[in-house]
């Protein structure tokens, strides 16, 4: 197949836009590595004392992640976020009306090769969240391993992620006074294996930790769907049972994190590399699924909780499909 090549005149509005994305995929894909390797190089060279002085404040600062990290509104409404933005574009949905009093739990879905909406509608205010819905701030929960690396955490932290373990979780829901929304992209890291166009399966089934921890806490339970988010990448074929299936489900068990092996267009061509393509993304968040706090849940109340928040997940689906460019014939597939 020929290479598609983008045309040399584009307005510099799409340029900065291009721009943007790929800094993006760069911080997913190497900055944490990036980081890592400037701490050991300053802490082995002649800037070892301030690497070494960092190093000791890391350690007095290890439970920041875990309790609701330390954001910056100023890095949140960075220019570069709205360029983001535009180039898919993303949009965030509201349905329902969030009292700022209560504190929430979001389940969204589908999680996506790299969750592309979940960072763009609760990391940044580029889609407005503040203003659809003041009083609340949004912590997006992201692996606690990615918080023990020098300087990337503190930049991931500047942006309201958080430590996705149970402390973290407990701390947020906890908070009295309210306002404080819990953002979890449900399917985890295996999901990912999953995300690739027109695939509409999600891993929830077996998931109740998150219905467990809303009930503990009597945090409301708020099922967000994000239409396109699994249109931005294609994957090479990994079918149950294939040997490149089986590879990237051991190395998950192994390291925690999913491999896929996503591929959509480059920064000068079309055909092939690791930016994304430019499809719309529409998150939807649905109205709150009241929860009585419940501080030593019982297993058949979250297995009803859990119920409810599926058929509630399914119809928000239902509603929204067709407006987002899903098929009036193609459903739900839940694992």
């Amino acid at each position: 197949m020929p290479i598609r090549f983008a045309p040399l005149r584009l307005p510099l509005r799409r340029r900065l836009q291009t721009a943007a994305v790929l800094q993006w995929v760069f911080s997913f894909l190497a900055l944490a590595q990036c980081c890592l390797a400037l701490f050991l190089l300053a802490l082995l060279g002649e800037l070892w004392l301030p690497a070494l002085l960092y190093a000791a404040w890391l350690y007095l600062d290890r439970e920041t992640p875990a309790r609701g990290g330390r954001r910056s509104p100023w890095v949140r409404r960075w220019a570069v976020w709205r360029h983001f933005r535009d180039y898919f574009p993303i949009t965030l949905v509201k349905t329902a009306p969030l009292d700022p009093s209560r504190n929430y739990l979001f389940g969204f879905h589908p999680h996506g090769v790299l969750v592309a909406g979940a960072f763009g509608n609760f990391c940044t205010e580029a889609t407005g969240f503040g203003e659809l819905f003041p009083g609340l701030t949004p912590h997006l929960l992201m692996l606690p391993f990615w918080f023990r690396l020098p300087l990337f955490r503190d930049y991931i932290m500047s942006g309201g992620l958080v430590s996705s373990d149970k402390a973290s979780i407990s701390y947020l829901l906890g908070q009295e006074g309210g306002g404080q929304v819990a953002v979890i992209a449900v399917g985890g890291p295996p999901e990912s294996l999953e995300a690739r166009p027109g695939a509409l399966t999600l891993q929830i089934l077996s998931r109740k930790g998150f219905i467990k921890a809303a009930l503990q806490h009597g945090a409301a339970l708020v099922p967000v769907f994000s239409f396109g988010e699994n249109e931005l990448f294609h994957q090479v074929p990994n079918p149950r049972g294939s040997l490149v299936r089986a590879v990237q489900e051991r190395l998950q068990k192994l390291m925690g994190l999913a491999l896929p092996l996503f591929h959509a267009r480059g920064v000068f061509q079309y055909s092939f590399g690791l930016l994304p393509f430019r499809r719309p993304i529409h998150t939807v968040v649905g109205a709150p699924i009241p929860v009585p706090r419940t501080p030593c849940p019982s297993r058949q109340a979250v297995d009803r909780l859990h119920a409810t928040y599926l058929e509630r997940l399914i119809a928000l689906f239902e509603e929204h499909k067709t407006k987002y460019g899903v098929p009036p014939e193609k459903h739900l597939n839940l694992i």
